[in-house]
């Protein structure tokens, strides 16, 4: 159900939202409800409330208990029984209905007129009877103390057809040459039809004399108003015993009081289109007006709107359900529209749930739509040239911005850019353009130190993505992203030896999967500087060719290991050999050196004697001495000493 606003009037589109085929089964048809959020929040007041392409017209009978609408294609008429709110029987015709009419309280008694001239009538069972009048009808209207149909149409005559007697009598001749509608007051039965040339004109059943004659079309053509032709009438409806509205052409809707000739009031649809259709609400004193763009409701006193609606598809016509706020359309699309505005009245008595669904959603407001107004700010006004109409009647403040009419907006805005729809010509094909480069090769900026690792972290980060999404986890840092380990990628000292023996040990499946890596990272290399000598990047997909290929198995994680201890054992066997081929090549010479002053040179024998009797105690050493009588000389690091002992026992 959508809910819109338009003067603090709230509407509820009880027929918005897609309606499910009649071809589905129940079980299909309750599996999408619960999977569709749309289908299962929509409100489906009347079951199959549709005709198969279009609507033409909507009535509904006196007693409120049924809703009849016709209908293409093929020409049909389905009965809706609001009391089961379903479809009570559906009828197919021979050609289409231009418009019908219920002459008893229920379905039991109706009259269509049709587009090849023939008259029909149904009884509660069916087909009754079918007649033809002379010329083509567009409208007919019955009146009841005679028991006679008025048929007007593509003539200036206008058939009469009783039914009590079963013939037709005598036509009463007008002045015009055509009439389009026909209309007959309920109070005093008046008998009005409006002729193509802009005129309505009354008359009298009982003298069968015309009484009054409006002269419509020159009413109509004020000041504001601008015509192309000559306004002709498209609708007519009277209200009461005293008041008349009536329909032009070109989108004017004038209020008459029968006692003078002169409008009391011209209502312009602005859109110059028909009328189709003119509707009194008396509990508010509106009057409901339709074309086959817009309903509009306005006061029949002042002429200020109401509210109004647009609906999606062209109107073709319009019933307001008597004594409520509910709305019928007849459109140009399968699905006919429904409407509850709370504020014309109660829900009807076979609908009175709408009262509370309707309490519960002002409980609880959602965001307003506003159809026929645009939000603007006071800057898209200064650009728009219309800064000077902030504080009138056509700007209304909202929040940060302004509301305005939507139609004022799209003729400012083609006024002061003109050229709008070139630019947004080139913004399509901007975007295009972008989702043709999405295919491309997309570049990765490496860091200058440790890119293999740089690229080996990017594919893992990929591969982590993908998983997360499937499990709906968090995804996790990226490294390359970390300013603690930003240093890694920035300082050369950071470099990994891949050529090491630690390396190589201790990652036996790198080989394989650095050399792939260093494929892809000699054609990244190629492609960015391919980029930097020409403008666009060139076109096509990222080959899957280099992908990295993991094996777990550990059958080959053992080769891979004895492979790489066999290719070091190799390496240091060559390194072996290089060595000894250099130390023969290397020539042993004599070397000299040179006694500093102060110091005595002394042999290796000295050293090793010196050595033995370092090991002796002191007292040993001392008795050594005396006996050979020699000086006790050290060496120590501060120069020769010389020292004499005497031992005492």
């Amino acid at each position: 159900m959508q809910v819109s606003s338009l003067n603090e009037v709230k509407i509820y589109s009880l027929s918005a939202g897609r309606s499910l085929p009649e071809w589905l089964s129940d079980r299909k048809k309750r599996a999408l409800q619960k999977k569709d959020v749309d289908i299962r929040r929509r409100i489906e007041l009347i079951q199959d409330f549709e005709m198969p392409t279009v609507s033409t017209k909507i009535k509904v009978s006196r007693d409120g208990q049924y809703i009849m609408a016709v209908g293409t294609y093929k020409p049909r008429i389905r009965c809706f029984d609001t009391y089961q709110l379903s479809q009570k029987f559906e009828r197919c015709l021979d050609s289409e209905v231009v418009t019908f009419e219920i002459l008893s309280d229920d379905y039991s008694k109706i009259v269509f007129l049709q587009c090849d001239r023939f008259v029909e009538f149904h009884s509660q069972h069916g087909h009754y009877y079918r007649t033809r009048i002379p010329k083509f009808g567009r409208d007919f209207s019955y009146h009841y103390p005679s028991c006679d149909l008025y048929f007007v149409g593509a003539s200036s005559e206008v058939y009469r057809l009783n039914l009590e007697q079963g013939r037709f009598l005598n036509s009463l001749q007008t002045d015009a040459s055509e009439s389009n509608v026909c209309d007959i007051n309920p109070i005093h039965f008046l008998f009005a039809m409006g002729t193509a040339e802009g005129k309505v004109e009354c008359w009298d059943p009982r003298t069968r004399n015309r009484v009054g004659l409006l002269d419509c079309a020159l009413s109509s053509v004020t000041a504001d108003t601008e015509i192309d032709g000559l306004p002709s009438i498209s609708a007519l409806k009277f209200d009461g015993a005293l008041n008349m509205a009536v329909g032009t052409s070109t989108g004017q809707v004038l209020l008459y009081d029968l006692r003078s000739s002169n409008p009391l009031i011209v209502k312009d649809h602005h859109y110059g289109l028909p009328i189709k259709s003119i509707q009194f609400q008396r509990q508010l004193d509106l009057i409901i007006s339709a074309d086959s763009r817009i309903i509009k409701m306005w006061n029949k006193d002042t002429g200020k709107i109401f509210t109004s609606m647009e609906p999606e598809y062209d109107i073709n016509d319009v019933c307001l359900y008597p004594n409520s706020g509910m709305l019928m359309t007849a459109n140009e699309a399968p699905k006919m529209n429904i409407y509850y505005i709370p504020v014309l009245g109660p829900a009807p008595k076979w609908c009175s749930f709408l009262d509370n669904l309707t309490e519960e959603l002002e409980e609880n407001p959602e965001s307003t739509v506003y159809d026929d107004y645009k939000f603007v700010t006071r800057k898209d006004l200064e650009n728009l040239g219309l800064a000077h109409l902030i504080g009138s009647s056509l700007l209304r403040a909202y929040m940060h911005g302004f509301f305005m009419d939507i139609r004022l907006y799209h003729k400012a805005k083609m006024m002061a850019n003109p050229f709008a729809y070139e630019e947004y010509r080139r913004e399509k094909i901007r975007q295009k353009i972008e989702e043709t480069r999405a295919q491309r090769v997309q570049l990765k900026k490496l860091p200058k130190v440790n890119k293999e690792l740089a690229l080996k972290l990017i594919e893992e980060e990929g591969e982590e993505q993908q998983l997360t999404r499937k499990r709906k986890q968090k995804n996790l840092p990226s490294l390359l992203k970390d300013d603690r380990f930003k240093v890694m990628f920035e300082n050369p000292d950071f470099q990994v030896d891949e050529q090491s023996e630690e390396f190589r040990l201790l990652n036996p499946l790198v080989s394989k999967i650095s050399e792939k890596r260093k494929r892809k990272l000699k054609i990244l290399e190629e492609l960015e500087a391919q980029e930097q000598e020409e403008e666009e990047e060139p076109e096509g997909k990222a080959s899957d060719a280099e992908s990295s290929e993991s094996s777990d198995d550990e059958k080959g994680w053992v080769e891979e290991v004895r492979k790489q201890r066999k290719l070091l054992r190799q390496e240091e066997k060559v390194k072996r050999q290089e060595r000894f081929k250099e130390d023969q090549q290397t020539l042993l010479k004599p070397q000299f050196f040179e006694i500093k002053e102060g110091e005595e040179f002394r042999s290796f024998k000295d050293s090793a004697k010196k050595q033995k009797l370092m090991k002796k105690t002191l007292g040993d050493r001392l008795k050594l001495e005396e006996k050979l009588g020699t000086l006790n000389v050290s060496d120590t690091t501060v120069g020769s000493k010389q020292a004499t002992f005497k031992l005492k026992k």
